[in-house]
């Protein structure tokens, strides 16, 4: 079933929803996912015969990251695309998955519209802008159109994207997550090898203690932490150059000292990080050389270093 079908088959005859239809083009078609049972009895036999997900690599692509908060409203989105783009500045191929079905960011971020075409072998292929590869939600409906799906029929698109998509090769592909601990995240910890986990938090006691649910959470799920983000964690007056700490300073250096989890940097509050992301330019490429952006470079390369990846 493709994803084309999932949209109209779930959307309940009092909602309206723009649908862009992929022209003389072949729909995917797909078997049952999720290898749900057809009793209600559970399945006395193995785990592959049963059919349920099983871990493995994103076909042409040698590194995986996700970049998560179980908390909205860090800038997780905004910091996960101009990690994508310092990556590429450093002469990687890099992509970029949205895996927010009801809230997707990257064609905004990334200044993306249309719709993807299909490739020979009926894989979705991506599209590109400042050198990144991109899939997503966003480009599949329409930029106003609500997803009104339940759980199930979410996980069916989520798998299609993570699995049919021809990424054509890549050294990385980074994987912006919703905010939570929930189906999403626990579908792609179970059905993807993933290389590691970038946690997103801002400085405050509330985002931090909610961070740390992240990363218990993949914890359980056998998924390497590779450190957190601290996002918004000073402001410098642009008059002044003084330095505030307006969502404090220290609770979430002390949960890291804790769980022997490395900082892997800092991301200052500075309100063009947020105009360069609204207006589709992530910082990375309005201001390549800017502290902001060499700030997302010190990150991505400590990021590369842990997980493998020769980061110029």
């Amino acid at each position: 079933m493709g994803i084309i079908l999932l949209v109209i088959q779930c959307i309940p005859n009092n909602v309206t929803m723009s649908i862009r239809k992929f022209s003389s083009l072949r729909i995917l078609r797909h078997e049952n996912p999720l290898g749900l049972p057809s009793s209600r009895a559970p399945p006395q036999i193995p785990r592959m015969q049963r059919g349920l997900p099983q871990k493995r690599r994103i076909p042409d692509v040698k590194k995986v990251i996700v970049v998560s908060s179980a908390k909205g409203g860090v800038g997780k989105s905004t910091i996960a695309a101009n990690l994508a783009l310092a990556f590429a500045r450093r002469g990687l191929r890099t992509g970029i998955l949205d895996t927010d079905i009801f809230g997707p960011s990257i064609p905004t971020l990334f200044n993306i519209s249309g719709e993807p075409r299909l490739s020979t072998n009926n894989q979705l292929i991506p599209l590109s802008n400042y050198g990144v590869k991109s899939m997503s939600m966003g480009y599949l409906v329409g930029e106003d159109a609500p997803v009104v799906w339940r759980g199930l029929m979410v996980m069916k698109a989520l798998q299609q994207l993570l699995h049919e998509v021809e990424w054509g090769g890549l050294d990385l592909l980074v994987l912006d997550l919703p905010p939570g601990t929930g189906d999403v995240q626990l579908t792609i910890s179970q059905q993807v090898e993933v290389d590691g986990a970038v946690i997103v938090s801002t400085p405050q006691t509330l985002s931090a203690l909610d961070a740390i649910k992240g990363v218990n959470m993949f914890g359980k799920v056998n998924v390497p932490i590779l450190g957190l983000i601290q996002n918004m964690s000073v402001f410098i007056c642009p008059h002044c150059s003084e330095s505030t700490h307006i969502f404090g300073s220290g609770p979430l250096e002390k949960k890291c000292r804790e769980l022997n989890l490395p900082l892997l940097g800092d991301i200052p509050l500075d309100g063009r990080i947020c105009e360069d992301a609204d207006r589709g330019m992530p910082t990375v490429v309005a201001d390549p050389k800017g502290v902001r952006a060499q700030a997302f470079g010190q990150i991505a390369q400590n990021i590369g270093e842990l997980i493998g990846l020769d980061v110029k």
